[in-house]
Order: structure tokens, then sequence, then C-alpha cells
């Protein structure tokens, strides 16, 4: 019961780098030893060549972990050779602080604005996104990524609507710029196709795509994997209580069909609520009492610290 009590943050932070094990592995070390935190996930992939750790702790060690892994990440990746498939402006390209327990969003907020003041004092240009952007355009994330790393490069200097909320109006010379912010939970939930087409694969993607007209809480984009033969639509589902995962997986079904292209797997990114599970559970078993469904809270076996 006493854990139940306590304080705790999700974060998300997103690496530029997914081929060296090693890297990563000196980047996590930081979190691992932060007291009163906790690893949920780690993930990282060479075609999207992105580094994504989940992990969760009390907003005091969250705060101290992400900054002294940010500070590793620095020393260790130069965005100026940097390849992959995933946006991105910088080697710490996002950093999201998630409420998951006896904590508010402003309080994430907060936190936020904490790490990006000190990313500033790294020499990192930082911008706010999500429920701590100042500007508008800025809550959209797609907006702040515009031109990625190479366009931002000059944009920075010249153009008065990118300039960084944090830190100085040029990129640092390895690191680029980052984003951070405050949000509700997100579901990163890739689904692969039968085919090694990517013009297939981007063609459903813009259509369930919120800005082409598909599902409102949806991002994605279609994905090579080099080493695989299939395509995979990459998924960003920002509110999957308005927006189910089983829709989202339904809709892809229905244009994928148009092409004579199956679904043959999905692929999940971070961790999952269990209410969002329940949901599509419901959904696809057409269960006469849905409320025999008994919820509990996913990240709960990760707060014991």
């Amino acid at each position: 019961m006493e854990n139940r009590k306590k304080k705790i943050v999700e974060s998300v932070p997103n690496f530029s780098e997914g081929t060296d094990g090693e890297k990563i592995e000196q980047i996590v070390s930081k979190i691992k030893n932060t007291q009163n935190t906790r690893i949920v996930d780690i993930q990282y992939d060479s075609d999207y060549n992105r580094a994504v750790i989940t992990f969760v702790g009390t907003p005091e060690a969250v705060l101290e972990a992400n900054i002294a892994a940010a500070k590793k990440a620095i020393t260790l990746i130069d965005m100026n050779i940097h390849k992959g498939q995933h946006p991105r402006i910088g080697a710490i390209d996002v950093v999201p602080f998630v409420p998951a327990q006896n904590v508010s969003i402003e309080e994430c907020i907060e936190l936020s604005i904490k790490f990006g003041k000190a990313m500033a004092k790294e020499g990192i240009p930082v911008y706010l996104y999500e429920e701590s952007a100042r500007i508008m355009e800025r809550k959209n994330i797609d907006n702040i990524r515009v031109g990625e790393y190479e366009g931002l490069k000059e944009a920075i200097k010249t153009d008065s609507n990118r300039k960084p909320d944090f830190g100085p109006s040029e990129l640092h010379p390895t690191a680029g710029a980052l984003i951070t912010g405050a949000r509700y939970p997100l579901i990163s939930f890739n689904i692969n196709l039968g085919t090694n087409d990517i013009k297939v694969a981007k063609k459903i993607a813009k259509a369930i795509h919120l800005r082409s007209g598909g599902l409102v809480n949806i991002k994605a984009m279609g994905t090579e994997l080099a080493e695989r033969d299939y395509v995979q639509i990459g998924i960003s589902n920002i509110n999957y209580r308005k927006t189910p995962l089983y829709r989202q997986m339904e809709l892809v079904k229905i244009e994928a069909a148009r092409y004579g292209v199956p679904v043959i797997g999905s692929e999940l990114i971070g961790v999952l609520p269990l209410d969002a599970v329940l949901n599509s559970l419901e959904y696809y078993l057409q269960l006469e009492k849905p409320e025999k469904l008994e919820e509990k809270h996913l990240l709960e076996h990760y707060f014991d610290f």
C-alpha cells in the first residue's frame, strides 16, 4: 500500500542511436545507476537508428536520470554522421515526462522545464512540446521536426519561428537540438505488412495519419526494414482512450486490402497501459459482460524501489 502513495513519473527518452549497443548501454547505465528509478523497457533498431528507453521513478530521480543520460549521449552521438528513417533533430531527440501515479500534468511540465534549462546550459537548443508548449504550433512534435536535423541547422539561425524555447539559436556542433515536454500516455504500436513495397506502406500510413484525414490521434510513417523481408507502418497513438488500438489496426487492414496486402504482425515499443489492452480485448472477443475484465495498472510492478 505504501508504494501506491508514492509520486511516480514515467519518462521515455529517445536517443538517435540504434546500431551501437555499447553506446546505448553507456547511456542506459546512467539511468540504472540513479536511485529511485526502474527501467521498464529498452528497444533500439538500426533501421530507425533510434533507441527508446522507458523508465519510471520519483519525480526528482527521473529528472536527475534524464540529465545524466542526456549528458552521456552528447559525448557519444554525432548527428553529422547520423542516418535513420525516424524524424529527428538531435542526439537526444525527445524526452517526455508522463504522469504515472499521484503526479499531475502540471508537475510534469515543471520537470520538463527544469530538464530543458539544464540542457540549455550544455549548449543544446531546447524546444517545448505537448502540454509544455509555449507556442501553439509546437504542441505537435511534427511541426518542430520540420526539415529534421539537416534543415534546422540553418533555419534555427535565420527563421524567428524556429527560435528555441531555451538555449542558443544555433545547433550544438554534434548533438543538434532536443525536444522535451509533459504529455499523457502514448502508445507506439507498429504494424507489419506482408510486402516489401515501401510505397504501399507510405500510402497506408498517409491514409491513417491525422494530418491527411485519417484517425484523429494517429501519427504514422511507412518504414523499410532492411534485415526483414517486409515493410512496417510506425504508429504513435497519442490518445488511446479516444482512438483505441483495435480501430487503428482495423483501418490499416482495410487500407492494406486495397493493395492485396495482409497484416502479418505487430510490434510494441515501450509499455502498454492495461486499459488499452482490455478495450481491444472487449472489442475482439465481443464479450456479453465486459465488466468482468478487471483493470489493474500495468506499471504497478515497477514501482517497488
